[in-house]
């Protein structure tokens, strides 16, 4: 199961909300034995707070995947906010596991060395995809508001780069300074009690009419619904698109997996796998628009 031209590589992308270690553990065996994706990224990439909690799992996660024959790719914070968060991405990119890049700090530390970059980064231009090709990037996952069109346009600038597409999971839309979750429970962010994993798929927020708006998980903003975009594997390569990045949420992220091969391979047209996901427990309604140069809220049959 490794990427071609014509059939694009499957990326489990990193869980971006606070889950417990003992649930970590247990998602990420059942992704080693029974997922089919070539690629896997763990590690903490929202809040630096999370990590004394979840980095003793790391080491016995990355054993388990490798031994099943995954790639492991080393996710990073996407806005360090202290010295010992540096530090710990700069410990990162000295692995010899691909290290996925979130913050443009972590640049001097990985330089000349393969990389990714994950949605974080503001990856709008070709100008912008050379240049971090030229220091060293080899997957770039561009920032989930870009269409399609944009993308093909920097992979046709850009050849020598893998261009990884955000297909499904709630979108990741900005990282703030302030954590959300501890000022909803009148906390200081730095006594926060770590409220956030009590939404292991983040707090939808609705507008004053009810009407269903964001969602957020600690200092993080996420879209309310779920990315759920399905393309034959054609119009992917037509468009310079040689990935596809699921992003983890409690739903069956093995039945996620299943139908995107399923996509990827040609065995499964896109609108039975949009079937197959709406009959997953997914925590909000499933859009597919800023692929299509449309408001991101849009639904797939509301954009054709």
């Amino acid at each position: 199961m490794t990427a071609t031209a014509s059939t694009p590589g499957l990326t489990l992308g990193p869980v971006l909300f606070h889950w417990p270690a003992e649930r970590l553990l247990d998602f990420y065996r059942r992704i080693a034995d029974e997922a089919p994706v070539e690629r896997v990224h763990v590690g903490e990439v929202v809040c630096g707070k999370r990590m004394p909690f979840n980095d003793p799992c790391w080491p016995d996660v990355i054993e388990r995947l490798e031994r099943a024959g995954k790639q492991v790719v080393l996710s990073t914070l996407a806005l360090p906010a202290t010295v010992r968060e540096r530090r710990s991405i700069a410990d990162l990119c000295g692995d010899s596991r691909l290290v996925e890049v979130n913050d443009i700090t972590a640049l001097p530390a990985r330089s000349g060395q393969p990389f990714v970059t994950g949605p974080f980064l503001n990856v709008y231009n070709e100008a912008t995809a050379q240049f971090l090709a030229d220091q060293g990037a080899r997957t770039i996952c561009p920032p989930v508001e870009l269409s399609l069109a944009s993308i093909a346009g920097m992979a046709a600038a850009c050849p020598d780069i893998e261009f990884e597409l955000f297909a499904f999971g709630r979108l990741p839309l900005a990282i703030s300074g302030r954590c959300y979750h501890a000022r909803l429970h009148g906390l200081h962010k730095d006594s926060c009690q770590f409220t956030c994993e009590k939404d292991p798929d983040g707090l939808a927020v609705d507008t004053l009419d009810n009407q269903a708006f964001l969602a957020i998980n600690g200092v993080q903003t996420l879209s309310n619904q779920v990315q759920a975009f399905c393309a034959r594997p054609e119009e992917l390569a037509a468009n310079g698109v040689r990935r596809l990045r699921l992003s983890p949420h409690t739903c069956d992220m093995v039945a996620v997996a299943e139908a995107y091969r399923a996509l990827v391979d040609g065995e499964e047209e896109p609108a039975d796998v949009r079937a197959i996901l709406s009959r997953l427990d997914l925590p909000g309604e499933m859009v597919e628009g800023y692929v299509h140069a449309r408001p991101g809220w849009m639904t797939a049959a509301t954009v054709d």
